[in-house]
C-alpha cells in the first residue's frame, strides 16, 4: 500500500518515516514539505543520508498518488488540505489538532485558527485505539490524539468509565521533553533556557484541555472542568502525566491494579505495573508503549495514576501507524514491535 507524508521535516513527520520504512505492508511513495520542496530530505536530516534518496515534493493534492496520506503539519494546515484529500478518495490520518475537537467554535477558541469545514469534521474519528477501535476500523479520516491527551486519557479511562472518581476532582500534572515543542527555533527551547531548568507553560490555557475533557465526557457526561498543568523539562523525548482524583468509595492499590489490568488486557501497547512499581519515561523511550503505575492513598481518599509515553511515538507517529493498522484490518502491532531503547 502506498502512503505519503505531508510535513515530513518536522519531528513527528520524520519519526513517521522511520517507522513506516520498515512496515511490511507499506511503501512510502512520497514525502512533502511546504517550505523545502525540491531538496533531499538528507539535507534537512543528515541521519537519513544512507537510506533511500527522499526528495521533498511540494504539497499538491492532485499530484499525490497514494492510498493513505499522513499529515504531520502545524495547526491550521490539515483543515485546509484534508477536504481535498478526502474528495479525491484518499484516506487521511492527521497528527495535528485540527480534527480532534467536534465543535468548530471550540477549536477556534483554543487554537486561534479557522476550524475545518463541518462536513469534513463529521468524517473524523478520534484515534485513541484502545478505546475507539471499532469506529477506527470503518474510518476514512483519523484524528490522531495529542501527546498529552494520550497519556492522560489512557491513565484516566478505567476510573472514569467505572465512575470510581469524583467527576469534579481531576488534576493532571504533566511534563514533556522539548521535542514536543517541534523543530522551529524559539527562546522557549533554547538550550540555555531549558538546561537545568523546569518551566510551567500555558497555565490553564493549553489547547489539549478541551480534547481531554471531550473524551472524558463521552465516557461520563458528569465530568467537570479538569485542572491540567504542563511543564517543559530538560530532556528530548517523553511525557509523564501524574493524575490525581478523589475516589467515590474506599479502594486499595491492589483493586486499582486489577481494574486496569482487566481494562487493558487486550491492548498490546498499554502495560500496567504491579502495586508499588511506577514507570519512568526512559522505560518507554523510542517505543509505542504507555506504561501506567497506580496508588491509592487511604489517608486522603485519592488515587494517583502515573502514565508515561514517548511523545513522538505513542504520542504521535507510533499511534498514527497503530491507527493505520486498525483501519486497514492488519494486526494492530504491525511494524511497531520494538522494545524501548535503554538506557
Amino acid at each position: 500500500m502506498k502512503v505519503s507524508i505531508i510535513g515530513v521535516t518536522g519531528y513527528g513527520g520524520v519519526e513517521l518515516l522511520r517507522w513506516l520504512k520498515h512496515h511490511p505492508h507499506v511503501e512510502v511513495h512520497s514525502v512533502h514539505s511546504s517550505s523545502q520542496a525540491g531538496i533531499s530530505l538528507a539535507e534537512v536530516y543528515p541521519h537519513v543520508v544512507s537510506e533511500e534518496t527522499w526528495i521533498l515534493h511540494e504539497i499538491d493534492v492532485e499530484a499525490i498518488n497514494a492510498d493513505v496520506v499522513f499529515l504531520a503539519t502545524p495547526p491550521g494546515v490539515s483543515s485546509r488540505l484534508t477536504p481535498s484529500l478526502l474528495a479525491k478518495g484518499l484516506k487521511v490520518i492527521d497528527l495535528s489538532g485540527d480534527f480532534r475537537l467536534q465543535d468548530g467554535s471550540v477549536y477556534e477558541k483554543w487554537y486561534k485558527k479557522t476550524p475545518p469545514p463541518a462536513d469534513s469534521l463529521k468524517q473524523a474519528v478520534y484515534g485513541l485505539v484502545e478505546w475507539n477501535r471499532e469506529s477506527i476500523r470503518n474510518a476514512r479520516m483519523i484524528a490522531n490524539p495529542g501527546c498529552y491527551p494520550t497519556a492522560t486519557l489512557l491513565g484516566l479511562a478505567p476510573l472514569v468509565q467505572h465512575q470510581w472518581i469524583d467527576e469534579q476532582s481531576i488534576i493532571v500534572d504533566a511534563k514533556s521533553g522539548v521535542s514536543g515543542a517541534g523543530r522551529n527555533v524559539s527562546l522557549a527551547v533554547h538550550f540555555s533556557e531549558t538546561n537545568e531548568n523546569v518551566k510551567i507553560y500555558k497555565v490553564n490555557e493549553h489547547q489539549h484541555i478541551p480534547e481531554i475533557e471531550q473524551m472524558l465526557r463521552s465516557w461520563n457526561e458528569k465530568i467537570g472542568a479538569i485542572t491540567f498543568s504542563t511543564h517543559l523539562i530538560p530532556m528530548t523525548r517523553g511525557i509523564m502525566a501524574t493524575i490525581y482524583a478523589k475516589t467515590t468509595k474506599p479502594l486499595s492499590t491492589k483493586t486499582l491494579v486489577e481494574l486496569y489490568k482487566e481494562s487493558y488486557k487486550d491492548c498490546k501497547f498499554v502495560r500496567i505495573r504491579e502495586a508499588g512499581n511506577f514507570p519512568s519515561t526512559k522505560e518507554v523511550y523510542g517505543s509505542n508503549y504507555c506504561d501506567i503505575g497506580l496508588s491509592y492513598d487511604e489517608r486522603t481518599g485519592r488515587v494517583t495514576v502515573v502514565s508515561v509515553i514517548d511523545n513522538l511515538v505513542k504520542g504521535a507517529a507510533g499511534q498514527a501507524i497503530q491507527n493505520l493498522n486498525v483501519m486497514m484490518g492488519w494486526e494492530e502491532d504491525t511494524g511497531l514491535t520494538s522494545i524501548p531503547i535503554y538506557p
